[in-house]
């Protein structure tokens, strides 16, 4: 399915089939586009890393530009992570498996994936997944 024939206006519902060429279609586009605006942010971040490389004059000035930069080479930290979870979600829709749980097969609900659109787990799933992590931390205390 190509990106015009996704319907104008069109909205994810549960009364179609889970996982239909739309809804798939809908999910490939909107984690393309976040891919294309972490791109974006990156490519901000190098050209202000470039402009922004004289020194400051004022000891205040130095250390504010120091802690922007740092805080925003985490964040594109983070994201250059993201990105490798995000092309992994693209696999997963080439795949045809993408909205289902890695885990147990069954189906992720759509308001998951609308909000986190590269999980690979149900929300039950994730839970129990946080719980062992949750004893296994506490059991190494």
């Amino acid at each position: 399915m190509s990106k015009e024939e996704l319907p104008k206006g069109y909205e994810l519902s549960s009364e179609e089939p889970f996982m239909n060429e739309q809804q798939l279609e809908y999910f490939r586009q909107k984690i393309l586009k976040w891919r294309q605006e972490i791109c974006v942010g990156s490519a901000e971040t190098i050209n202000n890393l470039q402009e922004t490389s004289e020194a400051e004059s004022d000891f205040n000035d130095r250390a504010s530009a120091e802690l922007e930069r740092s805080l925003e080479l985490r964040t594109r930290d983070r994201e250059r992570k993201l990105l490798s979870k995000i092309d992994a979600a693209l696999k997963r829709i080439n795949e045809g498996t993408y909205g289902y749980c890695e885990e147990t097969g069954d189906p992720i609900s759509l308001a998951r994936l609308e909000a986190r659109p590269i999980a690979t787990l149900s929300i039950e799933a994730q839970e129990r997944h946080e719980h062992k992590e949750k004893v296994y931390r506490e059991v190494e205390c």
